[in-house]
């Protein structure tokens, strides 16, 4: 049986479920739009294992740079340096194409989108963080392979290198000027240029309304991680395999309705997740007011998610594999 599915939008996500829903039989019309490239990424090893895997690409990024430390200078300690495996990524290295025709007829049974949706919904958030970028040149020759972070009175900061003597500044708080000025480990290190600082928006994020009326939203405009954990490509993958999942198990005869329950569940206990595990980072990070306000947000967020999560009935399917199944039949 013939089954079409739509995906609008670009990104990671939109790229595993086209190559996902693909491999399970479905023609996929795939209509990507324009997406501002990410000038830099740290990409673990981790996430690109799972990106492997999801897009059946076993050599993805192989000869990419590679990140093997990771220096930390957290909550008033000298700078330590531990092991780290990430490959360094640039402008454009997640962009895929689509893997079929997109001019194929049919009506889809689903619509997954990774924009922003048309209708005003409105978006939760776990507090207000702002962030500033900005390109810097690295002064010591050693740090062409190692991402730095560091603690400071009114927020932290975050390298990491692009190639041996240039990479990118992350300033999570106040700007890039000010926590500079603050910085005792990582402000000799680099020399930032103050001419292409540009704002972002870390604060963890998602859609009131994640699925609705044929279509599911999946990737970073519905939901957003604070760059402290570093999972935020990771999270499209995951998002992706479950929306992939669920349209499936709709197309093999299971309602949609506790499907698009389950979706909303295990998005808001992947928030509740996050959440929890960047109150430790910010909890240990400083005791000033600015760190004191972000353990605060936190944890009124993970209250919330906690209090809609006691609102949602028990999962009822599991994944195994790319496949989602109910509990009852799972092996």
């Amino acid at each position: 049986m013939t089954w079409t599915v739509d995906i609008t939008g670009g990104g990671v996500a939109a790229a595993c479920c086209d190559h996902l829903l693909g491999q399970a039989g479905a023609t996929v019309r795939w209509m990507p739009d324009a997406r501002a490239a990410v000038p830099a990424l740290m990409l673990s090893d981790a996430a690109r294992a799972l990106l492997r895997e999801t897009l059946g690409l076993p050599d993805l990024f192989s000869d990419r740079p590679r990140i093997t430390r990771r220096i930390v200078a957290w909550g008033g300690q000298d700078p330590v340096s531990l092991p780290h495996q990430a490959a360094m990524l640039g402008a454009g290295d997640l962009d895929f194409a689509p893997s079929g025709d997109t001019g194929m007829p049919g009506q889809p049974i689903f619509t997954i989108s990774t924009t922003h949706p048309v209708a005003d919904t409105p978006i939760v958030r776990f507090g207000n963080r702002t962030g500033e970028t900005a390109p810097v040149r690295l002064l010591e020759p050693d740090d062409a392979d190692a991402c730095w972070i560091e603690a400071v009175e009114d927020g932290w900061l975050f390298m990491i290198p692009s190639s041996a003597s240039s990479g990118w500044l992350l300033a999570i708080g106040a700007g890039c000027a000010q926590l500079m000025g603050q910085s005792r480990y990582l402000a000799p290190r680099i020399a930032v240029d103050a001419d292409r600082v540009a704002q972002f928006d870390t604060t963890p994020r998602m859609l009131s309304v994640m699925a609705d009326q044929g279509t599911l939203l999946c990737g970073s405009t519905s939901m957003a991680f604070d760059p402290i954990c570093g999972d935020g490509t990771a999270l499209a993958v995951r998002q992706a395999i479950l929306a992939s999942a669920i349209v499936r198990a709709c197309h093999e005869g299971e309602d949609s309705a506790p499907l698009i329950g389950h979706y909303r569940a295990m998005m808001t206990a992947a928030m509740r997740r996050h959440l929890r595990l960047s109150s430790e980072f910010y909890t240990s990070g400083g005791t000033g007011p600015w760190w004191r306000a972000q353990q605060e947000a936190l944890a009124d967020g993970f209250a919330a998610c906690s209090a809609r999560l006691e609102r949602e009935p028990p999962p009822r399917y599991t994944l195994e594999g790319f496949r989602l199944v109910r509990r009852e039949l799972a092996a």
